[in-house]
Parts: C-alpha cells; sequence; structure tokens
C-alpha cells in the first residue's frame, strides 16, 4: 500500500508542475507575444465589427520596431475620460509626416490616399478631447502615430484625441477569431 500511495503522489505532484507550466508559458506568451482582444465599438467598421475577437501581436512594438501606415494597432485611449481603456484604429501616419484632410479624403505629405476600407468622409471633428487643438496640416510630432477608425464618420480617433505616443501602443491586430464565420487575417 505505502508504494501505491507514493505512486499516487507523484502523479499528482507531475500534473500539477505540468499545469503550473503551462499556467507559466500561456502569461509569458500573453505578456510579451499576442494577446486577445475584444473590440469595443464600431469605429473600424466594416473591417472589424463590435464585439469582435482578435489577436494583436507584441513582438514588433516590443523590439522597438514601430508600427507603419495602414497597420491596425491595439493601444492604450488617451482620452482618460472615455469609457473605453484600449482601443483599435488604423495608423495613418507616423511621426514627422503631416496630415490633411481635404473635400472628405486624407492626405499624408501631398499624396492622397487611396482607402477602400475607410466608410464615409474624412472631415475635421466639431469637437476636440478637453486640452486638444488639432488643424489642419498636422505634422505627427516624433514619437507618436496618427490613427483614425475606417468608419470615419462613427470614430473618436486622432482628430479628436490628437497624436497618439509610441509609449501608449500595444499590439498590431494580426486575426480575428470570432465569430468564427468571420475568422481571419486582419
Amino acid at each position: 500500500m505505502p508504494e501505491q500511495r507514493t505512486s499516487i503522489l507523484r502523479d499528482l505532484l507531475e500534473w500539477v508542475v505540468v499545469l503550473a507550466v503551462a499556467l507559466i508559458c500561456a502569461l509569458l506568451i500573453q505578456r510579451f507575444i499576442a494577446s486577445p482582444y475584444t473590440v469595443p465599438t464600431g469605429s473600424m467598421e466594416d473591417t472589424i465589427q463590435i464585439g469582435d475577437n482578435i489577436f494583436a501581436q507584441k513582438v514588433t512594438i516590443g523590439l522597438g520596431q514601430g508600427v507603419s501606415a495602414g497597420d491596425i494597432v491595439v493601444f492604450n485611449n488617451p482620452n482618460a475620460a472615455s469609457d473605453h481603456d484600449i482601443l483599435v484604429k488604423r495608423v495613418i501616419a507616423v511621426g514627422g509626416q503631416t496630415v490633411d484632410l481635404r473635400d472628405g479624403a486624407v492626405y499624408v505629405d501631398g499624396e492622397r490616399l487611396q482607402e477602400d476600407y475607410a466608410l464615409g468622409g474624412s472631415y475635421p471633428l466639431d469637437t476636440q478631447a478637453p486640452g486638444v487643438d488639432v488643424s489642419y496640416p498636422y505634422t505627427v510630432p516624433a514619437g507618436s502615430v496618427w490613427m483614425m477608425g475606417d468608419n470615419r464618420e462613427n470614430s473618436a480617433d486622432s482628430r479628436y484625441f490628437g497624436a497618439v505616443p509610441d509609449s501608449d501602443l500595444i499590439g498590431v491586430a494580426f486575426l480575428r477569431y470570432w465569430p468564427l464565420d468571420r475568422i481571419g487575417v486582419l
């Protein structure tokens, strides 16, 4: 009997160790490699819908490689008064580039962007967050990015809260995993 108890305890201890290692690996992956996020608003429609679940990879930002125009990025909301701590928007311009909004279109460094993904016109917003003063043309400060939602007429984005510091970027969205009928690469 003592041999059988030792075997059961050994098996139990092995399972505890395996589960602990799996949990630590999952936490490390989520912290440094990729994390799941639920999209809180309709600002990225039709590309991403309210409630879609996405994965964002953190490796490139963590290694200091930054983001590029066109990337869909998860970031900390610069508007502290908002109900949403995390937002998902598209990078339109990076530090040093100039953004202009004319006749419902976006121009970066004088070139009109071809944005087949955008819904509605890209006009300046009537209101801005307290303490924010954005006028066009606007040069994005170094170490920041200009973000806009794809649903231009229903998006509080850099037109509202200004450029987003690189330090607020969390990850680059790369995969929608829920709902299953919309699963795919972003």
